[in-house]
């Protein structure tokens, strides 16, 4: 135990915690406390921040990674979770600290230490938020200012505990994992069937009213080119990057093992080709969008005018007609892409640079994520010699094992996080509906939950496999 890790141990005795079950609640339960613990964010998702004024939104291009709403209490989102995972992995991938993943002690103080700091890393974001924009903006006095940042700090934290009552056992998969899905999914719904009236055309927002509309006005243009709004083209975009992304995700290469105890049997162990997953873009994503955050409140206080040099490499920003900031300049301009073949268009070396960096950066975080989150070849072939297996025609040894893995898995782990991040940017640059990188999350995520609720079903109707499989 490193440490960094020994300092949580008395502070851990302080934070909030969801005490585990008992009794491993059945599948019925699960989706039932799965079911409230959506409600619960879709509630706070709709419940307006008390005594927060209306305005342009600030962060209207990061709402979809951090399932965030704008003027609600779920202001900040999941912002604060991701980027204190996202810290806390980095240091034990740069070695910084110590933590030994084997070791219960150690995994209980590194999930207390990201607790901690995903409240610390909410407060400051709420400080940063009410400060830099409602009191910078409005001028809030310091009564109303406190109690909207209250209302985000708590808010804030009951998102942290429910997100650890579904991994403690008490429901299904993981609250990040379902709040993020709930955002796209209405995103995507209302981009599709919205029945209000466009801000940008005369036509309705849902591209699938819009496009009836636009055939029977012989209007055929606005299928593809409504400004800001969805369309047709767009639409089908979203259907291919959806397609892609189940492919992706079924696309692997399988190992034969065979158990060395039984002969005769035999199994495969799958290196997928998203091995990982998407954490690179989630990764990715949260690194972007805190440069984000904290280059519009600087933006905002201290350069409205554009007149530091060195602040304006940071980014700069400007307010359009509907109400939102978009940047404008800097660091950041090159960070958001660009949503549709117009903005592409527009300046195809913003798009460019956009590309590289998203594929290089989700490239670097899927080679760290793959040593941090005990899935390289050493550990596996560990695991698997531990567990009596063993690959025919090697022999049942751990370095015969982990050069065989050595083979597949750093390279599947690399060209996997390049091509997430590949489609991320070129579903955005085709403006698909919840973003390129909702996209992916939402596929990734209702796969998890597709393999989820079928190991639950399983273990529920055949008692005797799940303790078999070692399932608790």
């Amino acid at each position: 135990m490193g440490r960094f890790l020994r300092a949580f141990k008395p502070i851990s005795r302080f934070l909030p915690e969801v005490a585990p079950p008992e009794k491993s609640p059945g599948f019925r339960a699960k989706l039932a406390w799965t079911a409230v613990v959506l409600a619960v964010y879709l509630v706070m998702c709709n419940t307006p921040l008390y005594g927060a004024p209306r305005g342009a939104d600030p962060f209207y291009y990061l709402r979809v990674i951090f399932a965030s709403r704008r003027g609600s209490l779920m202001e900040l989102g999941i912002g604060p979770i991701v980027t204190a995972g996202l810290v806390l992995q980095l240091l034990v991938a740069s070695g910084l600290v110590e933590c030994d993943f084997t070791d219960p002690e150690d995994r209980a103080l590194f999930t207390a230490a990201n607790k901690f700091f995903s409240i610390l890393l909410t407060g400051v974001n709420a400080l940063a938020y009410v400060i830099g924009y409602y009191v910078a903006r409005y001028h809030l006095e310091f009564t109303r200012a406190f109690i909207i940042f209250v209302q985000l700090l708590a808010a804030g934290v009951i998102l942290i505990l429910l997100d650890e009552m579904l991994q403690k056992g008490w429901g299904l998969g993981s609250g990040i994992s379902l709040f993020i899905l709930a955002g796209v999914a209405e995103n995507v719904l209302w981009d599709i069937f919205s029945p209000m009236p466009s801000m940008s055309d005369k036509y309705y927002h849902g591209a699938l009213i819009a496009t009836v509309q636009c055939i029977m006005a012989k209007d055929y243009k606005a299928l593809y080119d409504r400004g800001r709004s969805p369309t047709l083209f767009s639409m089908i975009a979203t259907i291919v990057a959806f397609l892609v992304c189940i492919y992706m995700q079924t696309t692997r290469v399988e190992i034969p093992i065979s158990y060395a105890r039984f002969r005769g049997y035999r199994g495969r162990y799958p290196i997928s080709l998203l091995y990982i997953s998407n954490i690179p873009v989630i990764f990715t994503s949260a690194l972007f969008a805190n440069i984000y955050f904290v280059a519009q409140i600087i933006w905002s206080n201290y350069n409205k005018e554009g007149t530091n040099f060195w602040l304006n490499l940071l980014g700069t920003f400007e307010e359009t007609e509907g109400g939102y900031i978009r940047p404008s300049g800097g660091l950041v301009y090159y960070l958001v892409a660009p949503r549709g073949l117009s903005d592409v268009a527009a300046d195809p070396v913003r798009a460019a640079a956009y590309l590289i960096i998203m594929v290089a950066m989700c490239g670097v975080f899927a080679r760290l994520w793959l040593e941090v989150g005990g899935q390289d070849p050493a550990t596996v072939a560990r695991q698997l010699v531990q567990s009596g297996m063993q690959v025919p025609g090697f022999r049942r040894a751990y370095q015969s094992v982990r050069r065989l893995l050595e083979r597949y898995i750093p390279t599947t782990t690399v060209l996997g996080g390049i091509l997430v991040g590949l489609l991320a940017a070129i579903s955005d640059f085709l403006g698909t509906f919840g973003t390129g990188t909702g996209i992916l999350l939402a596929v990734g995520i209702i796969y998890q939950y597709y393999q989820l609720l079928m190991r639950e079903h399983i273990e529920e109707a055949y008692p005797g496999l799940a303790k078999l499989l070692g399932a608790s």
